[in-house]
C-alpha cells in the first residue's frame, strides 16, 4: 500500500513539474468570432521570458499551427514560454482587425501572466511574413497595455508604399494585400495617405522596443530591401534595430530549417536583449 502511494506521488510530481502544452484557449471573441491560442509552459517555477508568435499566410490563410512550428523547438529549448495565436483573416475581416487581434493577445497574456508563468518584463512579439508585418505595426503603435520588450519580424512588409513600388518594378509579385488593407486604386487621390496609414514606418519614433529583423536576400515575396530600409529609419530615430541577413534564403520558415545558424543568432539576440543569463 505504501509502495503504491509512493509511486503515485512520484507520478504526480513528474506530471506537475514537466513542461506543459495547452491548446485552443480562447483569448478574444470580437464580433462573436472565437480567437484561440496554444500555449507552451516550460518546466520549472518561472516566471519565464515569453514569445507571442503570429503566423503568416498573406492575411488570407493560415492559423496558429501553420508556417510557424519551426520556431517552437528552438524557443522551447532556450527556456521560453510561448503562445501561438490565431487572428481574423480576409475576407472575414480587414485591417485593422488583424492588428487588434494581436494586441488583444498581448493583453490576454499579460492578464494571465501568473497562471502561465510569464515574465511581464520579458514579453517578445514575433511574426513571420504577414505576421511579420502585423508585429512590426503593433510594435511601433503600442499603447502602455500592449508594449512588449522586443519585436522580431521575419521577412515582413513595413512600408506598403515601397511594396507597391516594388510590385510595379517587378521585384515581387502581386498579392491580395490591397483588398485586405482596403487600399484604393492607383488613380485614387487617397492612395498615398492610405499607404502611410497602414505602414509601420509611418509611426517610427524614439523610444520603441528593440527590433530584430530576419530576412533572406533571395526572398521573392517580400523584397529584402523592406528590412534594410526599416532598419535605417529605426536607427535614425535612435532605436535599437538589428538585422540578420540570410544570404540566399527565400521566403518562408526555411530560413530557420535550412539555415540553422539563423535560430542560433536569434536566440543569442533574445538572451542578450532580455538580459537572460
Amino acid at each position: 500500500m505504501h509502495k503504491r502511494l509512493f509511486l503515485l506521488c512520484c507520478l504526480f510530481i513528474t506530471i506537475t513539474t514537466q513542461a506543459q502544452m495547452r491548446k485552443d484557449i480562447e483569448f478574444a471573441k470580437p464580433n462573436g468570432i472565437s480567437l484561440t491560442l496554444d500555449a507552451f509552459i516550460p518546466d520549472g517555477k518561472g516566471p519565464f521570458p515569453t514569445v507571442i508568435i503570429v503566423h503568416g499566410g498573406g492575411f488570407v490563410r493560415g492559423d496558429k499551427q501553420t508556417y510557424v512550428p519551426p520556431l517552437f523547438e528552438p524557443l522551447s529549448k532556450a527556456g521560453f514560454a510561448w503562445f501561438t495565436i490565431n487572428y481574423r483573416l480576409h475576407p472575414q475581416a480587414q485591417f485593422p482587425s488583424n492588428v487588434e487581434d494581436v494586441e488583444a493577445a498581448i493583453r490576454w497574456v499579460k492578464a494571465h501572466a501568473k497562471e502561465y508563468k510569464v515574465d511581464l518584463k520579458r514579453i517578445v512579439l514575433m511574426g513571420e511574413s504577414a505576421g511579420g508585418a502585423l508585429v512590426s505595426y503593433a510594435g511601433v503603435r503600442h499603447q502602455p497595455d500592449t508594449r512588449v520588450a522586443a519585436v522580431v519580424p521575419f521577412y515582413g512588409v513595413h512600408d506598403w508604399a515601397l511594396r507597391l513600388q516594388q510590385e510595379r518594378e517587378g521585384k515581387v509579385g502581386p498579392s491580395v494585400w490591397r483588398e485586405a488593407f482596403k487600399v484604393p486604386a492607383d488613380n485614387d487621390p487617397g492612395l498615398s495617405a492610405r499607404l502611410r496609414e497602414i505602414s509601420a514606418t509611418t509611426f517610427i519614433k524614439k523610444g520603441l522596443p528593440p527590433f530584430l529583423l530576419i530576412h533572406g536576400t533571395a526572398d521573392k515575396q517580400v523584397n529584402y530591401q523592406q528590412s534594410v530600409e526599416f532598419q535605417k529609419k529605426m536607427q535614425a530615430a535612435g532605436n535599437v534595430c538589428d538585422l540578420i541577413t540570410v544570404e540566399g534564403a527565400d521566403h518562408g520558415m526555411g530560413i530557420i530549417t535550412k539555415y540553422p545558424d539563423t535560430q542560433v543568432k536569434m536566440i543569442a539576440w533574445l538572451k542578450q536583449t532580455l538580459k537572460i543569463k
